[in-house]
């Protein structure tokens, strides 16, 4: 059996944030967020990478992960576009927001043959993480298993602002049983966490299993990606804000009878960046993690 693949989401407009924080330098050598993931794959065992990109930076983006990441892990890549797999489907033409994480996936198709994890390209997930990942795609995945790695909210919140979360309701088995993205949660004054729809708060319990995108599929998904994106387009193709999130493609698994979703706990703690103001405490971090050993001063050398 082949090792598994790493995607990574980096297409992304990265509105909130103002830049492209997908290949900002953090670490002590310009090392980005998506240097440790790739770092953590490698000893985990992922024989290849996937980035998911727009084909506007691709060169930009190739010249700085392409030097160091040749002789350690086989590398690919894909464009995500508005006008992929829309079928011939009537979209909203002024629309310019790309089509969300599902869709993303969905433009894999034809290239990610094997069982593969998927990830966001500025969210730094623990390298026992991938560990827990690479064991799962290599002992359970199958087009009936498939598995999401579940972080307890509390580990998970940015104090500059709101995040988005699929909160996942689990069984006495931890199998999903269901998967909502809440796009505004936060902690209130009075530590509370909540997500607010509609202009209605709702709370949330400090260890709820949330998904950061971590999940784990066996490439089947990717057909369904496509199944369901012909429905979403056909409901909200002319909407100019609308996304094909992957929480509601892995939803849509679960609850269509398709096979089962194991949610794996993890304890890591999640550190990313959402907002321009979370960018210092992502630097501090990581120079923590290499000052304790995590990892080596110089990444790649």
């Amino acid at each position: 059996m082949s090792a598994p693949t790493l995607v990574i989401l980096a297409a992304g407009m990265a509105s909130r944030y103002g830049s492209q924080k997908q290949t900002e330098g953090f670490g002590p050598n310009g090392e980005t967020i998506m240097d440790y993931s790739i770092y953590d794959a490698i000893r985990a065992g992922f024989g290849k990478v996937v980035f998911i990109i727009r084909e506007d930076f691709s060169d930009a983006f190739k010249a700085i992960f392409e030097p160091k990441l040749k002789g350690k892990i086989a590398t690919d890549y894909v464009y995500q576009s508005i006008d992929k797999y829309t079928q011939g489907k009537l979209v909203n033409p002024e629309r310019t927001k790309p089509w969300g994480t599902a869709h993303a996936v969905l433009c894999t198709k034809g290239t990610v043959m094997e069982p593969f994890a998927v990830i966001n390209a500025d969210d730094y997930y623990g390298a026992n993480a991938f560990k827990q990942a690479y064991d799962f795609l290599t002992k359970q995945c199958n087009e009936k298993t498939y598995c999401i790695l579940g972080y307890e909210l509390s580990n998970t919140l940015s104090e500059n602002g709101t995040v988005s979360r699929g909160v996942c309701s689990v069984d006495a088995n931890n199998s999903l049983t269901q998967i909502n993205e809440r796009t505004k949660i936060y902690r209130k004054e009075n530590g509370q966490i909540v997500f607010e729809e509609q202009g209605l708060e709702t709370s949330l319990e400090e260890d709820t299993r949330v998904s950061m995108n971590f999940m784990c599929f066996a490439p089947g998904f990717i057909d369904l990606c496509e199944k369901e994106f012909s429905v979403f387009l056909d409901k909200q193709g002319q909407e100019l804000k609308s996304e094909f999130y992957i929480p509601y493609v892995t939803g849509q698994f679960s609850e269509q009878g398709l096979g089962e979703v194991k949610v794996i706990p993890t304890d890591a703690k999640w550190f990313g960046v959402t907002y321009k103001e979370d960018a210092p405490g992502v630097k501090a971090n990581i120079d923590e993690l290499v000052k304790t050993d995590v990892y080596p001063k110089s990444l790649w050398s």
